[in-house]
């Protein structure tokens, strides 16, 4: 499914600084492959750490979820989503232009490290999740290909997570593959909105309720996903 979320993670429409009690997205841009800088200045709050980079195009703010990061320190977001009109209370400060991503590197591998992750090869391994049990089971391609029929209603889908987004609108973005479907139609892949935490490689049951054109502001939609889902292993 092609989302427009990079973090694909939004400009002030249904979403805004009082909807959220301190710190939340207001206003979205685009969202690019990656960006890399040297680390200026930090500032901490509950649930980010702010940074702001010195990159090839210039100087720029960016947040990611809490990390011990030092000035000086050369980072790359991954899944960057630029946002604009960014306020912080907790900071008393509005952001022109922020980009909120998860922490991808602190010069070469020391992110890796600290996130307690292992470099490895891509998993090229196909992707075969056995369908959930239960009167509300589906399976990816069900959802995404009925989703006008489904929308409003509960459904339970198994499936690999292949990207994760923490921390973006107070949920967790989780990306959900099964096996079915068809890449080329953008039927084999489901967002997921939840509380639950996850990461990449997991294979997890999803119980929510399925949204079509979910319109997050600035053109930013998603035509099929399933929000405030529980997971379970």
């Amino acid at each position: 499914m092609k989302t427009l979320l990079a973090f694909s993670l939004l400009l002030a429409a249904p979403w805004s600084p009082s909807a959220w009690a301190a710190d939340g997205p207001a206003a979205a841009a685009t969202a690019s492959a990656v960006v890399t800088g040297d680390v200026l200045e930090v500032k901490d709050v509950d649930s980010y750490t702010y940074l702001r980079l010195k990159t090839k195009d210039g100087e720029t703010w960016a947040a990611v979820s809490t990390a011990p990061v030092k000035v000086g320190a050369r980072v790359t977001i991954g899944n960057p989503m630029v946002m604009k009109n960014f306020e912080s209370r907790t900071l008393k400060k509005t952001f022109s232009t922020i980009v909120f991503g998860t922490l991808g590197g602190t010069g070469k591998d020391a992110a890796m490290a600290h996130a307690g992750m292992t470099k490895t090869a891509p998993d090229t391994t196909p992707i075969k999740v056995p369908k959930a049990s239960g009167a509300n089971a589906r399976t990816v391609v069900e959802i995404v290909t009925k989703a006008a029929e489904l929308n409003g209603k509960p459904v339970v889908v198994s499936g690999k997570v292949v990207k994760y987004n923490p921390a973006i609108m107070g949920k967790n973005w989780v990306h959900l593959r099964d096996g079915s479907g068809d890449a080329a139609k953008e039927t084999h892949d489901i967002l997921v909105t939840t509380a639950a935490q996850a990461k990449v490689g997991d294979v997890v049951t999803a119980a929510g309720v399925v949204r079509t054109n979910k319109d997050f502001g600035s053109g930013y939609t998603y035509k099929v996903l399933i929000e405030d889902a529980t997971l379970k292993p």
